[in-house]
Parts: C-alpha cells; sequence; structure tokens
C-alpha cells in the first residue's frame, strides 16, 4: 500500500470532522475520495499533506510512519487555486519546483516538456495574471506533477476546463498512473469517477460509509433489472416483473432463483430480441442512495 490510513480522528471545537477513517491505498491506482459537503473529505487531505494533524489514528506512507519529509514526494491540486498572480508563469513554476527538491537544470527540462505536452509553450513569459481560469489550472496542474510525486492529491482537478482541456486532463491523469502514480482524486463528478477511478471511498457524516474496488461497488447495487429491446406483443411472463415498457423497450426484473439464460428464453417465446442489457446502477445513482441511506 502507498498510503494506509488507520481509525484516523479530527475534532474542531465541538465539530467532529472525522471519526475513526481507515482506508487502504494501493500504488498505482486512481482512488476516489467521494461526499457531500462538510462530509470530511477535505480534513482528511489537509492531514494527508501535513498541513493538519490529526487528533487520533496513524498514517503510513509507503510503509513508514508519515513525516513531514514525505511531503517532497506528494503533488497536491487543491480545489482554491493559489498563484502568484503578478509572477510570470516559467518563473513560477521554476521556483515551486525547485521547493519541492528539484534542481533548477532538472526543473527546466521536465517543466518545458511539460508545455510541449499542454500546449502552452508561448506562456513562459506571460505573468499569471494575463491567464483565464482554465489556462491557470493547467499551470497550477504542471506545479503539482513536474516533481514527479508518488501521490497526486486532485480535488475537483476539471473546475474551470471545457471539455477539450479536461480531455486532455484525464489523459494526462491516465498517463501518470500508467508511469505508477498513485492518484487521490476527490470530486462531486460522478461521471469522471466512472471513467478515471479504480477504488473508491465515501464518506458522509466523518465515516466511511462504502468503500471497495469501483466495479465491486456498482455489483453490489444492482437491483435485478435489464433493458431489452424487441418486436413483438410483450405480454406477462412467470418469473418476469415487467417494470416499465414502451413501444418495443421494456425494463424488466427477474425473480430470484431464475437464471439470466432461463429468462432470455422466456422471452423470446413471447417476442423477437433484438437487445438485452444488465442495467448497472451510475455512480450518481450510488452516492445518492448511501448518503441519503446514511443521513437518515
Amino acid at each position: 500500500m502507498l498510503l494506509s490510513i488507520r481509525q484516523v480522528e479530527k475534532h474542531y471545537a465541538e465539530h467532529v470532522a472525522l471519526r475513526g477513517v481507515s482506508l487502504e491505498i494501493p500504488k498505482g491506482v486512481i482512488f476516489g475520495l467521494l461526499g457531500p459537503n462538510g462530509a470530511g473529505k477535505t480534513s482528511l487531505i489537509r492531514i494527508i499533506t501535513q498541513i493538519t494533524g490529526p487528533d487520533a489514528g496513524e498514517i503510513y506512507f509507503d510503509g513508514e510512519p508519515l513525516r513531514l519529509e514525505h511531503a517532497d514526494q506528494i503533488g497536491y491540486l487543491p480545489e482554491e487555486r493559489g498563484l502568484y498572480k503578478k509572477m510570470k508563469v516559467g518563473e513560477q513554476l521554476l521556483y515551486l519546483a525547485q521547493l519541492k527538491g528539484m534542481k533548477r537544470e532538472e526543473a527546466l527540462t521536465k517543466l518545458k516538456d511539460w508545455f510541449i505536452r499542454l500546449d502552452i509553450k508561448e506562456w513562459w513569459n506571460k505573468p499569471v495574471n494575463d491567464l483565464s481560469k482554465g489556462m491557470q489550472q493547467k499551470t497550477q496542474f504542471i506545479a503539482t506533477v513536474v516533481h514527479e510525486p508518488k501521490l497526486l492529491i486532485l480535488d475537483e482537478p476539471f473546475s474551470g476546463f471545457d471539455p477539450i482541456n479536461a480531455n486532455m486532463l484525464k489523459d494526462e491523469i491516465l498517463a501518470l498512473k500508467e508511469r505508477g502514480t498513485t492518484v487521490l482524486f476527490s470530486t462531486h463528478r460522478m461521471e469522471s469517477v466512472e471513467e478515471l477511478c479504480d477504488e473508491i471511498a465515501l464518506i458522509n457524516h466523518a465515516e466511511v460509509v462504502l468503500s471497495g474496488n469501483k466495479t465491486e461497488v456498482q455489483n453490489r447495487y444492482k437491483k435485478n433489472q435489464y433493458s431489452i429491446r424487441y418486436r413483438g406483443e410483450l405480454g406477462s411472463l412467470d418469473g418476469v416483473e415487467v417494470l416499465s415498457k414502451e413501444a418495443g423497450s421494456a425494463v424488466l426484473r427477474f425473480a430470484e432463483g431464475l437464471s439470466t439464460n432461463d429468462a432470455i428464453t422466456r422471452i423470446m417465446h413471447q417476442v423477437n430480441l433484438l437487445e438485452f442489457k444488465e442495467l448497472i446502477p451510475s455512480f450518481n445513482e450510488i452516492f445518492i442512495q448511501v448518503v441519503n441511506e446514511t443521513n437518515a
């Protein structure tokens, strides 16, 4: 495991921000940290980045107790961006890279490579003030990754990006994962979770209420429902409940114990089956269901 979080607690006066939070984040995965506003995600990120400390519990980084020296192996892109508005882009990124322990020549080489990859070669001598919000986002992303951290923490990384630049950033995040970087990804955009994440954890009211492999979690919340497209007249079927029906299509639920093959056979006795698809819940649906259940 790259990051092992064990029974972490955090309190602010009378407010409980984290209560017994435990997570295991493997190396080389994109791990989605999810939850509604105020759930405790930011408090956990601040502890991992050592902006604050836990009141109880332990965190291990690459097998060692987390300590200040590990900061140079972590890249953090916060939701609230923070660049020096009047500094030139290249000068600022060079300064930030050196703060992360990079030598000047190495930093220059890697920064120039990132400027080419993100198609911003002409920005080097521009002041940050001259850049749009999306362009500032690219600049801060480079500052976050140029030192090649083992752990990359991204908090709402697509905020401010148009679809083309958002796709470019997604490709870069996936490429970093392929090169061995572990990504902790916090977002409210569930479609990004489905596209990018390997593992997820959902925090609500300061506690982990759901965690696991993305596919396993989706399978856990399946409702035994299937959609079909067909030609013909669909009537009642033994062991098959018709939940909704329109011209040439329907949503069905199968009785417990009825195999998919047997259900398809029964359907095909009535109609010409054109399409059969299991309905897998989206992460948006799972998020809403779990949060509502834990709010009850």
